[in-house]
């Protein structure tokens, strides 16, 4: 199973990258496979950390994917790196090892050595779930046919039209306009 979080990572400069990563959990590790090249993915192979941000606020999945500036960021507590401020919980993470059976997409098993809680989880609503799911769709247009985005989007739009609130609806029409964006570039 994937649970869909966000990882926030430093360079060695400190600089801070906010991504949005679907995360599997294999016994008391973590794992992550981004793709080559990624900023996330030298980040932890150059400082060995990284935070899991667990969050409610569709806008961050969203913002991410269209270059909106990164939320307010806090220090992590006990690793070099940052949390969303707005998260609901973190867990600060280390890298234990890296596997490259797939030399596009390396495995990143990561420990959490920390882990706070910051205000309760209520639950998604279908909106929610929408945003984040057009989002992952929005960050590979450039693989994916139009057909089967503007069919998916067509789908997703019943839960934006029954259960949104303004942030789902901030973060729907950003994603709309990066996909439109696109489509007109084409």
């Amino acid at each position: 199973m994937i649970f869909e979080t966000i990882i926030t990572t430093v360079n060695q400069s400190g600089e801070p990258h906010v991504a949005p990563f679907g995360v599997r959990y294999e016994s008391d590790l973590i794992v992550i496979s981004p793709f080559k090249p990624s900023s996330t993915l030298e980040n932890i192979l150059s400082t060995r950390y990284a935070v899991m941000n667990l969050t409610d606020d569709v806008r961050v999945f969203a913002g991410t994917i269209v270059g909106k500036p990164h939320p307010e960021l806090l220090p992590a507590q006990l690793v070099s790196g940052v949390r969303l401020a707005s998260s609901l919980a973190h867990h600060e993470l280390r890298l234990e090892k890296v596997e490259e059976d797939d030399p596009q997409r390396p495995r990143l098993y990561l420990r959490s050595i920390h882990h706070a809680n910051h205000a309760p989880f209520k639950g998604f609503n279908r909106a929610q779930a929408a945003v984040i799911e057009l989002a992952v769709l929005v960050s590979r247009l450039h693989m994916l046919s139009r057909e089967k985005v503007e069919a998916e989007l067509k789908y997703l739009q019943i839960a934006i039209d029954k259960t949104a609130g303004e942030h789902e609806l901030e973060a729907w029409s950003w994603l709309q306009e990066k996909m439109a964006n696109f489509y007109t570039k084409e």
